[in-house]
């Protein structure tokens, strides 16, 4: 029998409850690997996980936020795994929060931000109607540009005015949307596998009526449509539709009708608030996992910050970041065409439905008592149980 593949995994623990989760994160993601290794020993993958430092303690104690050498490690990882950074007590000279993992997403040029919202059984949302509990979609945040640009920084005039600079290149938007459209088509298959004749869709949040950077945006959207399916205008072969959408309708809408997008795309700091908006429809920050992506690297985080005020209880809700663990085994699974870590993805987000399935679970940040350890137990029992 061959060895297992092993793949590199640079994790960063981050501040407050990072390390808290991160913890049982690493030690499901092996578990899930050697449940299923045993199963598919042909196709044995490992992960060996290497730590490396970064955040607001490590600024504190060495004078830089993500060190050089930090960097060079998580270049030459297969993925990066990413808890929470940052403490509000521990800030840079002009006052701004310390915030490494924006830097790591400009250095390694992760322009895609995907922030999957998907209702978890078990997990009640805010929404009255029922069908708040259905709820499937996927915001794509660029991730390098707009008000975030690195190359545009902010400016005081005279202590009298601030400016801030938009900006969107051909460059970055066309790789953003190839990407969006490419993720439209991969979720319309799944769903014909899984016998769901939903339609796909695919819609561009922009403010293209106001500003002359967000109808290049747009403009540049369709042509990216126009390249995944020339032929949707006459034959309407795509498995997905295109529209566009202004940020404050859109906002209206995913909170009145969130069940009826699929996929959508947008601004840095549009997507910044939307995603927000999306992970208090499916129970808070807790459950919301995300990836920024590029061409040749990939960071796996919770969308939640560090939350210090309760570092340290045991009160965290891991959720987000075993999700991200899974986002990060699919990833590492299509890029490497590694079957086996495709299955593993699949087991571990089911494990996590079936564990919140049971409604003995209700976390802290909805009022329940379920903290980190009783989150933790209940996804590693249902786990072996699959």
């Amino acid at each position: 029998m061959s060895s297992p593949r092993s793949f590199t995994i640079a994790v960063f623990e981050g501040d407050g409850i990072g390390p808290e989760i991160m913890a049982p994160c690493c030690r499901l993601l092996e578990q899930v690997c050697d449940q299923l290794n045993k199963r598919q020993p042909q196709q044995a993958c490992t992960l060996d996980f290497d730590y490396l430092p970064a955040g607001a303690n490590t600024y504190k104690d060495c004078g830089d936020a993500l060190p050089a050498s930090s960097v060079d490690a998580a270049r030459k990882a297969d993925a990066i795994l990413l808890s929470a950074m940052g403490d509000p007590a521990i800030r840079y000279p002009d006052g701004t929060e310390i915030t490494p993992q924006i830097d790591l997403r400009f250095a390694l040029e992760l322009y895609a931000g995907l922030r999957p919202i998907r209702s978890i059984p078990g997990v009640s949302g805010p929404l009255s109607d029922p069908r708040g509990n259905d709820i499937d979609f996927v915001l794509i945040r660029e991730s390098i540009e707009g008000l975030f640009a690195p190359q545009a920084p902010g400016r005081m005039i005279d202590d009298d005015t601030a400016e801030e600079t938009l900006v969107i290149t051909r460059k970055i938007s066309e790789k953003l949307f190839d990407a969006t459209f490419a993720l439209a088509s991969q979720r319309a298959a799944q769903r014909a596998v899984a016998g769901n004749d939903r339609q796909g869709r695919v819609t561009c949040i922009d403010k293209a009526n106001v500003f002359q950077a967000f109808a290049f945006f747009r403009k540049l959207f369709y042509e990216a449509a126009e390249r995944a399916n020339p032929d949707t205008p006459d034959t309407n072969s795509a498995p997905w539709s295109s529209d566009h959408a202004y940020v404050d309708i859109m906002s209206l809408n995913l909170v009145t009708r969130p069940w009826e997008y699929d996929v959508m795309v947008t601004e840095n700091m549009f997507g910044d608030i939307l995603s927000d908006l999306g992970a208090a429809l499916i129970g808070g920050m807790g459950y919301a996992p995300s990836a920024d992506i590029g061409d040749n690297h990939a960071v796996f985080q919770p969308c939640h910050g560090t939350a210090p005020d309760i570092a340290g209880q045991g009160l965290a809700n891991p959720t987000a970041m075993f999700l991200s663990g899974a986002m990060m085994l699919e990833w590492l699974g299509n890029r490497h065409q590694q079957p086996v870590l495709l299955s593993a993805s699949q087991l571990l987000v089911q494990a996590v439905d079936n564990a919140f399935a049971t409604g003995d679970l209700r976390t802290v940040e909805l009022g329940g008592s379920s903290g980190l350890q009783q989150v933790t137990d209940a996804v590693e029992s249902a786990l072996a149980a699959l």
